[in-house]
């Protein structure tokens, strides 16, 4: 992956040859790097990290169990990664445990049934809001947004103001901005409306089109499953199977192009290719030093598509003690807690227990500098609003911060703000010479999730091979 540092002055290995270098080691970057070994080609995996696995990382519970510390979901029409993971081996299960859900607000906590809390102030709006949310986005292209009718109107202003404009009231909005906290690291006022419209769109597949109930849903819809033994383990065994072509701790500082192909300097050494394939986020991409220089609006996009903010909280427990309190561990919070979101997060045979909460966008923004001992203890509040003080009695407390993250720098996905898809967004994955695209942000169905990473790297496998 990329750097923003200089190149450090150390002696250099020998230059190494591939048919293609591949950038990153997340989902995109194996799966690219896999397809193309089937079709015969050699090829290096170059990785800044320690480890595989991008986004996804497992934190190690102790007697062989884990929970995920980064992305986790899966659910119906998110038929790459799925089909991916059968074919390394790792199995599913049901993400949601039996057990009523809590909602809060301003402190008072309420159980219900299904996937609906029960405000009665704002169950009316949802409806009409997820009914206009769908009628728009159905009209928005996932492949390209920018070709929306009147594309140029809804990429003038916030998501927010659209929702107040098609007279959805706060109470809704403030749900709304819930899912967004989690989804995007973000609210409805940080992103422009056609590119909110555009990731509703993206919730499906070539036959499927995306909706706001497929994206927000547990049961039938983004949030159904989770890998046994953590998504990590997908990265892992692809690794595996690509036996000894990945190169770790190996930064990416430049790029040169010319007529006969490509060299990439990093850290680890130097590789001359035919071909490269990038699969990093677009912001760290544009950090790369690049000779000849990337297109200026392909440069100035990268430069326009920042993560959002998220951090990832989870509290351990011997035992999942809310489940034989009839409660399924999954909470939403409003009014002043940080917590906005929360799901339980124990392996899947239920031992250790591990409550997992969002805290995101402008809570993010709130929390992420003070004293982590403040913080754990406010995110262990809002944990306590919805399973009670035992919350409070945790053997372990683990933070992943994705925006301290050197090579990520925020998460979970890229969001842009008004004006970015009208005016650059068709350079997203134009090809740059012999330099090929992948990575989450680049696939026009789950965009930002698993599936969309897996999807971008067989289609930049494709093109490139269609290209040799």
């Amino acid at each position: 992956m990329t750097s923003t540092h200089s190149t450090p002055n150390v002696e250099r290995r020998w230059s190494r040859e591939a048919d293609v270098v591949v950038i990153g080691a997340g989902l995109a970057g194996l799966t690219a790097a896999r397809e193309l070994v089937a079709a015969g080609k050699s090829v290096a995996v170059l990785e800044a990290r320690d480890r595989v696995g991008g986004r996804l990382l497992n934190h190690d519970l102790g007697d062989g169990q884990v929970t995920e510390i980064g992305g986790q979901f899966v659910g119906p029409t998110q038929d790459r990664i799925l089909a991916l993971a059968k074919e390394v081996g790792v199995a599913t299960y049901e993400a949601a445990v039996p057990g009523e859900r809590v909602y809060v607000r301003d402190g008072k906590a309420r159980r219900f049934a299904g996937h609906t809390p029960p405000d009665l102030l704002a169950l009316p709006d949802m409806g009409i809001a997820l009914a206009r949310i769908g009628q728009a986005a159905g009209k928005v292209p996932p492949a390209a947004p920018w070709r929306a009718p009147n594309a140029r109107d809804l990429d003038g202003m916030t998501y927010e103001t659209w929702l107040r404009k098609a007279e959805i009231t706060g109470d809704a909005v403030d749900l709304i901005n819930i899912f967004l906290n989690s989804a995007y690291g973000g609210e409805a006022r940080d992103a422009s409306a056609l590119f909110s419209l555009w990731y509703v769109s993206t919730f499906g597949d070539e036959t499927h089109p995306g909706t706001m109930e497929r994206g927000t849903g547990t049961s039938g819809g983004a949030q159904d499953s989770r890998f046994v033994g953590g998504s990590q383990l997908v990265a892992t065994r692809l690794a595996e199977e690509l036996d000894g072509r990945v190169h770790l701790s190996a930064p990416v500082r430049r790029i040169s192009q010319d007529a006969d192909g490509v060299t990439v300097i990093s850290d680890a050494g130097d590789w001359r290719a035919g071909r490269v394939i990038v699969a990093v986020p677009p912001v760290l991409a544009s950090r790369i030093v690049w000779d000849p220089l990337l297109p200026p609006q392909q440069e100035q996009l990268f430069q326009r598509l920042p993560f959002g903010t998220l951090m990832k909280c989870l509290a351990v427990y011997d035992t999942p003690f809310w489940r034989a309190e009839g409660l399924s561990g999954m909470g939403l919070l409003r009014g002043g807690s940080p917590i906005r979101e929360m799901f339980d997060n124990s392996p899947p045979d239920g031992g250790p227990g591990v409550l997992m909460g969002f805290l995101g966008g402008k809570e993010w923004r709130k929390w992420a500098h003070r004293p982590a001992g403040e913080r754990r203890g406010a995110v262990l509040r809002s944990f306590a609003q919805v399973v009670g003080e035992r919350a409070y009695d945790t053997v372990d407390y683990v933070e992943q911060d994705w925006t301290a993250e050197q090579w990520t720098q925020g998460g979970p996905t890229s969001v842009a703000a008004p004006g970015v898809l009208t005016e650059y967004g068709e350079w997203m994955g134009r090809s740059f010479g012999r330099v090929h695209w992948a990575g989450s942000e680049f696939s026009p169905y789950w965009n930002g999730f698993m599936d969309g990473a897996v999807r971008s790297g067989e289609h930049a496998a494709t093109e490139l091979l269609d290209q040799s």
